[in-house]
């Protein structure tokens, strides 16, 4: 006989709750710390948490297990009370259930066990199964009613994980792996591939969760649905991509758009969906109108001032004044128009389509590429590297990004004048994007300074010292450029960090993608008089569906109303009229700022090139 949660997925979709850490983060508690233990010593903060979830028309909740296993407990020391952690995380949901007046399923999370397994790492298989046994006998005896495992990367634990659950009892287990946005889990195993996986391990539903946001995972749902084999497809995205402000991280996906990509993952064969990262008990509450909308019943719900500034270009001491000026530092001290192209790093360890792409730019008048350092925290060759290759290949200038994440004070410093050693000298100071969720969910961030904090070591690199005032010997030459975000969700806060920026060092700004330049002018506007020279950035729209993904999933990126309207009526002409309105904002920008930078999507340099030609 089937178990209750089957049955109940067989009758229509069941909707999941959101972010049990996200709620968590936001009532206080510290993202370094261990949500888990909550379950003993703070019992109140979780149920409030699932009765949030229950109130906002949640049919199923998690609970707050996701990182209970020995190996992730002992990295806070109390691996020895993994047992009743889990026995307590399944109980307290259970008790927010009672109060709820109709039912609601308790799901047992299991996560990852944060350690790699051999022959990457050091636990061995049978380490593996163990502990994932010992999270699931506790789970069970809590009394929950199915198992999800989720926001696996490796389809060799999951394995892991449901064969230990399965050793011990046959409720229904939902398996979800995470997704890049390239549609394939980290270890590079596509959706179809996958979906046959874990049918195969005896799954009573699959599919994806995690790391991405709803556009993605939509695509990995499509992909999944012929191999199923008629199982219950699972899909809970994140609210979009992470954005850290100040200390906190704050996702971008409204209520109302996870809520229409909700209806059409049922419409295209999803049996429970959901969120993961970022999601609220509003997202939640969107998510239940929907479905109640396509599924008639019941409902239930029961809703500073300026600072200094420095002058355009920073002066140098000793040395380096000798050294002569960069094509970049050249054409913003002769207040000549700029055009810099983004290129991403590979994936991979060889740069042929990216210089392919360089060359075709240099050929369009291009003179100046920016080499990006790990966007969203993916991993990718070294931008250090990427950018002497592509400057050998091609004779571009190179404007290196550099970002704070994955170097301690000393790596940073040591990267920094290994970079100026090899005459790369252009450097766009960036704080730099937290770690993604997945396959490197436990790589850690280093953040010892920011981006504010970046440029000051710069500044005294150019005077001849370190970050601590001791003396490096000659005083480099670098030309420090410095990001700005005009749609920076506290506009407050951002034109208070630029002028920190500009204070510390920065001889130029480059924004983030614009698409309404009187935006911008107003943004700008409110800081007063800007000293130094700004680049827009400029990132050319593909279609409907790209438009509407940048402006509800990427962080810092806002596409007006009309602007995506003009999409969805331009239909399969819609790169057409993103060119086109790409190309006018590059001329108009030309009328009105330092320089443009160019961003192509999915490596598509011909779109740029394209939209280059408005500049002749």
């Amino acid at each position: 006989m089937p178990h209750a949660f089957s049955e109940r997925l067989a009758e229509g979709p069941v909707l999941c709750d959101g972010a049990m850490g996200t709620m968590l983060y936001a009532r206080g508690v510290p993202l370094d710390g261990c949500f888990d233990v909550l379950n003993l010593n703070n019992l109140r903060v979780v149920q409030a948490v699932h009765a949030d979830y229950i109130a906002a028309g949640a049919d199923a909740i998690e609970t707050n297990t996701f990182g209970a296993n020995r190996f992730k407990l002992a990295v806070h020391g109390v691996e020895a009370q993994v047992r009743e952690i889990n026995r307590r995380g399944a109980r307290l949901a259970r008790d927010v259930r009672e109060s709820a007046g109709r039912d609601v399923w308790v799901l047992g999370s299991i996560g990852p066990l944060g350690k790699y397994l051999e022959p990457l790492g050091a636990v061995t298989a049978d380490e593996a199964r163990e502990a994932f046994r010992e999270q699931a006998e506790a789970l069970l005896e809590g009394g929950v009613d199915a198992f999800v495992v989720e926001t696996f990367s490796d389809l060799a634990e999951i394995a892991l994980a449901v064969g230990a659950i399965r050793a011990i009892t046959d409720l229904p287990v939902i398996a979800q792996m995470a997704f890049t946005d390239e549609g394939v889990t980290f270890m590079g195993r596509p959706p179809a591939e996958v979906a046959r996986t874990l049918r195969a391990l005896g799954a009573q539903a699959l599919g994806a969760n995690c790391s991405v946001g709803s556009s993605t995972l939509y695509d990995v749902l499509e992909r999944m649905v012929p191999e199923a084999g008629g199982l219950p497809l699972a899909i809970q995205p994140n609210a979009g991509l992470p954005s850290r402000i100040g200390e906190r991280l704050i996702y971008l996906s409204s209520p109302a758009y996870m809520a229409d990509y909700a209806g059409r993952m049922v419409d295209a064969g999803a049996r429970l969906v959901g969120g993961c990262c970022g999601t609220t008990p509003q997202h939640t509450a969107a998510m239940r109108a929907t479905l109640d909308r396509l599924l008639p019943g019941p409902r239930r719900v029961a809703a500073r001032a300026p600072a200094t500034t420095r002058p355009a270009v920073a002066e140098t001491s000793g040395i380096a004044r000798t050294l002569p000026p960069t094509p970049l530092q050249r054409r913003l001290a002769a207040r000549e128009f700029v055009v810099t192209v983004e290129l991403d790093p590979p994936r991979g360890h060889t740069v042929d389509k990216l210089v392919q792409g360089a060359k075709l730019l240099k050929e369009k008048g291009v003179e100046i590429v920016d080499i990006n350092d790990g966007s969203l925290g993916r991993v990718r060759m070294s931008v250090l590297a990427t950018a002497l290759l592509i400057r050998d290949h091609t004779g571009l200038d190179i404007n290196m990004h550099f970002t704070c994440r994955d170097r301690n004070l000393m790596g940073i410093q040591a990267d920094l004048l290994g970079a100026h050693a090899l005459d790369i000298r252009n450097i766009l100071a960036m704080t730099g994007d937290p770690p993604r969720t997945g396959d490197y969910a436990n790589a850690t961030a280093v953040f010892d300074v920011d981006g504010v904090g970046l440029i000051g070591i710069l500044r005294r690199m150019n005077e001849g010292l370190d970050a601590t005032g001791s003396s490096i010997g000659d005083p480099t030459a670098f030309c420090i450029g410095a990001a700005l975000n005009p749609a920076a969700e506290d506009p407050d806060r951002e034109l208070e960090r630029m002028h920190r920026k500009i204070e510390a060092g920065a001889s130029w700004l480059q924004t983030q993608p614009v698409y309404d330049l009187e935006a911008l002018e107003r943004f700008l506007a409110r800081a007063g008089r800007i000293p130094v020279p700004v680049l827009v950035g400029i990132l050319p729209l593909h279609s409907s569906r790209h438009a509407e993904f940048l402006h509800n999933e990427v962080p810092g990126i806002t596409v007006p109303d009309a602007v995506r309207a003009r999409l969805r009526d331009a239909g399969e002409s819609a790169l057409r009229a993103g060119i086109e309105m790409a190309q006018a904002l590059v001329a108009e920008v030309r009328r009105r700022h330092a320089g443009a930078y160019l961003m192509p999507s999915f490596g598509r340099f011909e779109v740029v090139a394209e939209v280059l030609d408005a500049l002749h």
